[in-house]
C-alpha cells in the first residue's frame, strides 16, 4: 500500500477522532470480503496491515494436493514449490497477492465498506457522547436557524442536534455562532443515526443551572426536591437543607442575590421563586404560593391530594397570579390541587 493510504487514515483519526486501529480492522475486513469474490466467495483470503512499516499484505491460502480439483483453494505440489521449496501434500501455502490483482470491483467494494465503517464509528461515537450527557446541561453553538420552522440546528461537541421551536423559550431569539445552554432530555438511536432530544424549556435545565451555581447543592448539603416551570415567565423550585446550620433558600440566592441572578440572566430574565420544601403538605403548599402570604391551608381530601387555601383579601390576585400562573406552578410543584379563597369569602359562609 502506498504512503498516501496510511496518511489518509492518520488524517481521519485526527479529524474524526476515530481510532486508526478501528479503521484498519474495517479495511482488513473490507479487503477480505472484496477479494473473496474473485475466488467464488471461498474463505481463502487473509489481510494484514502494518501501519508502523506502512505495509499491507493480502494472502491467498491454498492447500497442497496431488490432484487439483478446486483451483480456488488447492495447489499442485509442483506449483507449491515456487512458494515453498520443501512443500508437502497437506501443507498450507500463503501466496502474496499484488494490489493490482485485486481488481477494480474489489477495490470499489472495499472503499464502500470502509466508508460504511467510518460512518458506523462516527455514529457510535456520537451515541456515546450524547449518552454521557443525557439529562445534563451542555453548552451548544447555534449553527443555523430554519427561517420557516424556526428550529435551530446546534453543534454539541462533534455532533449536531435540533432544538425545535416548541422547546425554545418563548420570545428568545438566537443568532448564528451564539453559545447557548441546553438540556439533553433523552437520546435515541434512530435509522438516521443517534438523535438527542434537547430543550431550553425543560425544568431539568433550571435544576442543572442551580447545581452548577450553588456549591451546597453540588456537594449534597442542599437538595432540590421539586421544580415547576413555565419557560420564559416563571419557575418555582423547592429546596431542602440536610444541615440545620445551612439556609437552603439563602444558599440558592447567594450573597446579594449573585447566584440566582446569574441563573436568571442565563434564562433571559425568567422569574424564579425559591421556596423551602417540607414533608408536611400544609407547610409546603403555603411556601409554594410565594410571594403571596398564606393564612391557612386545609386538606380537603388527602387521597385525592386536594386542599383549600385561605389568603388575605389583598393577596388573592398575587396568590393566583397573572392568568392563574402562580397557583398553577404551586400546584405542579407540590402535586396538590389548590383551591384559593380570600379571607372574607371564607368567613362569609
Amino acid at each position: 500500500m502506498n504512503k498516501e493510504f496510511f496518511e489518509a487514515v492518520r488524517e481521519l483519526e485526527k479529524e474524526k477522532g476515530i481510532p486508526a486501529e478501528y479503521l484498519y480492522e474495517k479495511i482488513q475486513a473490507a479487503i477480505v470480503v472484496a477479494v473473496k469474490k474473485d475466488y467464488n466467495g471461498k474463505d481463502v483470503i487473509s489481510c494484514e496491515i502494518h501501519p508502523e512499516k506502512e505495509e499491507m499484505r493480502v494472502y491467498l491460502h491454498k492447500t497442497v494436493v496431488e490432484t487439483v480439483e478446486d483451483p480456488d483453494c488447492e495447489i499442485s505440489l509442483t506449483d507449491a514449490a515456487q512458494y515453498k521449496k520443501d512443500a508437502a501434500v497437506g501443507d498450507e501455502i500463503l501466496i502474496s497477492l499484488e494490489t493490482k490483482d485485486f481488481g477494480r470491483i474489489a477495490a470499489q467494494t472495499a472503499k464502500h465498506v470502509i466508508r460504511q465503517g467510518i460512518r458506523d464509528a462516527e455514529r457510535g461515537q456520537i451515541m456515546v457522547e450524547f449518552q454521557s450527557k443525557q439529562q445534563e446541561l451542555v453548552t451548544a453553538k447555534v449553527e443555523r436557524i430554519d427561517p420557516v420552522s424556526g428550529n435551530a440546528t446546534l453543534e454539541i461537541g462533534k455532533a449536531e442536534a435540533i432544538l425545535p421551536k416548541g422547546e425554545q423559550v418563548p420570545g428568545e431569539e438566537y443568532t448564528e455562532g451564539e453559545l447557548i445552554k441546553v438540556f439533553i432530555v433523552d437520546v435515541r438511536d434512530t435509522e438516521k443515526g443517534p438523535k438527542a432530544m434537547i430543550s431550553r424549556t425543560h425544568p431539568g435545565l433550571v435544576k442543572r443551572l442551580f447545581e452548577t451555581e450553588v456549591p451546597e447543592i453540588y456537594d449534597g448539603t442542599v437538595t432540590i426536591e421539586a421544580v415547576s416551570r413555565e419557560a420564559g415567565a416563571r419557575t418555582k423550585i423547592a429546596v431542602h437543607s440536610k444541615d440545620a446550620d445551612v439556609d437552603a433558600v439563602g444558599a440558592c440566592i447567594g450573597p446579594r442575590g449573585a447566584r440566582v441572578n446569574k441563573i436568571v440572566e442565563v434564562l433571559g430574565g425568567e422569574k424564579i421563586d425559591i421556596v423551602v420544601y417540607s414533608e408536611k403538605p400544609e407547610e409546603f403548599i403555603a411556601a409554594a404560593l410565594a410571594p403571596a402570604r398564606v393564612l391557612k391551608v386545609e386538606v380537603v381530601d388527602e387521597q385525592a391530594k386536594s386542599c383549600q387555601v385561605t389568603v388575605p383579601d389583598n393577596q388573592l390576585s398575587l396568590a393566583i397570579g397573572n392568568k392563574g400562573q402562580n397557583a398553577r406552578l404551586a400546584a405542579r410543584l407540590t402535586g396538590w390541587k389548590i383551591d384559593i379563597k380570600p379571607e372574607s369569602g371564607f368567613y362569609e359562609g
